[in-house]
């Protein structure tokens, strides 16, 4: 019997995917490079290799899929995947579909649809998130490309998708690259979300002299309210791991370097281009790229060694630290969200903004108890800033007073917070209604004369300076 579809690249994330799609009743035909990990992943299927078909070559697993035929990538991004492509495409039929579930850089995914839709031929760029637990279980799945290729397997997405409440967490984002944009800004979102978590960790661990448990504690106890998400749920769960070589905590021994694939890059990168602000997201890329600088690092903690890192302890400190990471976690959904507007705006996508945080309620890293009400707050107000959205604006008028306090007190103790710092300063910055941006086209008039707008009237002038001019001369 023909397989329902195939699934190319059987790494981590390839192998859960092709065992969620077996498990949930598709047959599934599979291939990957070398032959015997397509046979060991087989052998290691249990009940479910009767729903796999092991190919060890590209025509075997053409000729094993039902027609008309749908692949999925999950190979490396960038090279791996216009290979894989380029090999795939004269064995196909015309209406055979592609689809690449991998971390793709989304204008490379824009050019491939572009490719594509020239030849004839249907493709997709798919975002999955949610790590080899969702792979295997159930990812959040944000889909990108035609929408008559999407509607072709969507039964497969859903089914082996997330839920939340019963609503798959699966859906079709706009064309070309979109599905893999809106996945970029999520991992942009994250990027921020748990470098703000790692902060008020830092003051915790440095500020407050916590031992790993008592951090544990009071992340345990955070998960059960207006935090409760993923992120904060497995930082309990890792501060209270004990390595079982040392009996120490797990997280005492972790070298302070942190790790990166690119994606939070991307959406500091695109959010510049777009004029979008980013400046959680930047800050944590930032901090990221800092965490690697390990002998400057050391050099520095030498050179300006610091007397106090204390920080003043409080009754109610564990809750102005839950309020602060609250108030900072709402304003880097709002920039998130933010980018995604501007690049809807800038491709034609017609993102679904709603939608997006729907999707993101379940299976994926940053899912959380705040999505399901940011789903509320953009249904029919997509554009709006959801800082300025009733429920998002009550909390913020509530907590930010809490995240102002902890990043004076960590400056003050010489703790750093780049992510919890860039979110208060854009909160600050758009709640005024003056900024000190006059001052910078006075500037760029007087070096550059680039014009200025003034308050009292419209048109575009020149400042007075350098010139013997009395007033400002209209040009």
């Amino acid at each position: 019997m023909a397989a329902d579809i195939g699934l190319v690249g059987l790494g981590t994330m390839g192998a859960a995917l092709a065992l969620n799609i077996a498990e949930k009743g598709f047959d599934v035909a599979v291939f990957n490079r070398t032959t015997s990990v397509t046979r060991g992943f087989t052998a290691e299927a249990g009940p479910l290799a009767a729903r796999i078909t092991p190919c060890e070559d590209l025509a075997a697993l053409v000729a094993a899929l039902e027609t008309p035929r749908a692949i999925i990538l999950m190979v490396p991004a960038g090279a791996p995947v216009d290979q894989m492509i380029a090999a795939l495409r004269p064995l196909l039929d015309a209406d055979d579909l592609i689809i690449d579930c991998g971390n793709a850089n989304f204008h490379d995914t824009r050019r491939r649809a572009a490719e594509a839709a020239a030849a004839g031929s249907p493709y997709l760029g798919i975002g999955v998130s949610g790590g080899e637990e969702g792979a295997r279980h159930g990812p959040s799945i944000m889909g990108g490309g035609p929408k008559p290729a999407w509607d072709r397997v969507a039964p497969i997405l859903e089914a082996i998708a997330a839920r939340f409440e019963g609503t798959p967490c699966a859906a079709w984002m706009g064309p070309d690259g979109a599905g893999h944009f809106v996945k970029t800004v999520h991992n942009g979102i994250e990027y921020a979300d748990m470098q703000m978590i790692a902060e008020i960790y830092g003051i915790m661990r440095d500020g407050l002299a916590f031992e790993a448990e008592e951090v544990a504690l009071a992340f345990e106890a955070w998960n059960r309210g207006p935090l409760r998400s993923y992120l904060i749920e497995i930082t309990g769960e890792v501060a209270r791991a004990v390595d079982p070589g040392t009996g120490l905590p797990v997280i005492d021994i972790i070298l302070d370097r942190a790790g990166q694939k690119g994606t939070g890059r991307w959406t500091a990168i695109e959010a510049q281009h777009l004029g979008a602000p980013a400046t959680a997201i930047e800050a944590a890329v930032a901090a990221r790229n800092i965490s690697a600088r390990l002998e400057e690092r050391a050099l520095g903690a030498t050179r300006f060694a610091f007397a106090s890192r204390s920080v003043p302890t409080e009754p109610a400190l564990l809750d102005r630290l839950e309020d602060a990471l609250l108030a900072g976690k709402i304003a880097c959904y709002a920039q998130g969200f933010g980018i995604l507007a501007a690049a809807s705006e800038e491709f034609g996508w017609s993102l679904p903004m709603a939608g997006i945080a729907r999707v993101w309620r379940a299976g994926c890293i940053i899912r959380s108890a705040l999505l399901d009400d940011m789903a509320r707050a953009l249904e029919g107000n997509a554009g709006e800033n959801l800082m300025f959205a009733p429920r998002f604006a009550e909390m913020l008028t509530r907590t930010h007073g809490s995240l102002r306090a902890v990043v004076a007190q960590a400056a003050l103790a010489g703790i750093a917070t780049p992510a919890l710092g860039a979110a208060l300063a854009y909160f600050d910055m758009m709640r005024t209604r003056r900024s000190t941006a006059n001052l910078l086209q006075a500037q760029r008039d007087f070096f550059g004369a680039h014009g200025f707008e003034r308050i009292d009237r419209p048109g575009a002038f020149h400042g007075p300076w350098g010139s013997h001019a009395p007033e400002p001369v209209r040009h």
